[in-house]
């Protein structure tokens, strides 16, 4: 069999199951996001949680969008295999936390989400390992191309999900999360717009 039609096969196959696992993430955001528009007056809306279920589906879809990259990939090996396909599933926790199938617990969604701010934030600052990882493994150079802001824009993040998991003040959580929206959307579209 042709060595490019093997690789081509490899990335189609790793391409349909983080399809799988983002398109559970994806639904489980815009079924959430449907329910709060179905029953406005059943939980407690939350601004906070609400910007964090635009940064992940925002993330969500970046992440989809950045798998076309992965056909340049030459040799696909299992360790490749899982750390893309793990990013993908702290991708999909992340998204399950933000719509939990029970809030009766909760005095509505900003409570719920401060309860488990320790999980979400520490999901979240796992992406951000992820994604030194993944930038480390395409050398030096890649680092280079995306400068000193990309460097700095992780040990920010990481320092800010550290003081998000242990904080539950209110100004800081939704300063973040505005903060961010705002920052990742401006990173998107000043550095990942194209592929090719």
């Amino acid at each position: 069999m042709n060595g490019d039609l093997v690789n081509q096969e490899a990335y189609l196959h790793v391409r349909v199951i983080i399809s799988v696992v983002l398109g559970l993430g994806i639904t489980r955001i815009l079924a959430g996001t449907a329910r709060l528009v179905e029953h406005p007056g059943r939980d407690r809306l939350s601004a906070i949680h609400l910007l964090w279920v635009a940064v992940i589906l925002v993330t969500a879809i970046h992440f989809w969008w950045w798998q076309f990259s992965l056909a340049r990939v030459g040799t696909w090996y299992f360790g490749l295999f899982l750390f893309v396909i793990g990013y993908a599933f702290v991708l999909y926790l992340l998204a399950a936390l933000l719509f939990p199938d029970d809030l009766s617990d909760y005095d509505g969604f900003e409570d719920y989400f401060l309860s488990r701010r320790r999980w979400f934030f520490g999901l979240l600052a796992a992406s951000f390992v992820f994604d030194w990882f993944d930038t480390w493994l395409k050398g030096p150079a890649r680092f280079a191309e995306l400068g000193v802001e990309y460097e700095a824009k992780l040990v920010i993040c990481l320092l800010l999900c550290g003081v998000a998991a242990w904080t539950r003040n209110r100004a800081f959580h939704l300063g973040f999360a505005l903060l961010y929206l705002v920052y990742d959307l401006s990173w998107i579209f000043r550095v990942y717009d194209r592929i090719g």
